[in-house]
């Protein structure tokens, strides 16, 4: 498994509940400029719309080696999950008031897939909160290191 791209925001502004796995319905050359890691989740996320989910605003820089039938960079791309999956994580966003944002791109058996997870956002004071934990984290372990 090759991590291409890593949302490193999320875990930052949202309490991630649940992932999940889904593929990528590509076109023509995005699949190029994957693999090249031309590519960027900082400000996509994911909608249900009629039973089917959907990634908006990924952002898949156009291949350098295209000619002039190149992808479009920011279209809207359906992403492939069980109808189960989907049921359940249009329950968690309706009921729950969640959100679904994706945490990293990657390659796995030759195919591009994506991990999305079921997100409630952080007020600013658990900001500073998991900020202060993982401050205090880093100073254990430096005490605790032999170099230290």
């Amino acid at each position: 498994m090759k991590v291409i791209a890593r949302n490193k925001k999320a875990s930052h502004l949202y309490f991630l509940h649940e992932t999940f796995e889904a593929g990528i319905v590509l076109h023509g050359t995005e699949i190029k400029s994957i693999r090249a890691g031309k590519v960027s989740i900082q400000e996509s996320y994911v909608r249900i719309k009629r039973d089917e989910a959907f990634i908006i605003n990924m952002h898949i820089a156009p291949y350098t080696h295209g000619t002039l039938f190149n992808h479009e960079e920011t279209r809207t791309r359906k992403l492939l999950l069980h109808k189960q999956e989907i049921r359940k994580i249009e329950k968690k966003i309706t009921q729950d008031s969640f959100t679904v944002v994706p945490l990293k791109v990657y390659i796995k058996e030759g195919l591009c897939k994506i991990e999305i997870a079921l997100a409630k956002g952080k007020k600013l004071y658990d900001k500073r909160q998991s900020l202060k934990e993982k401050d205090n984290k880093r100073r254990l372990e430096k005490q605790l290191s032999p170099k230290g």
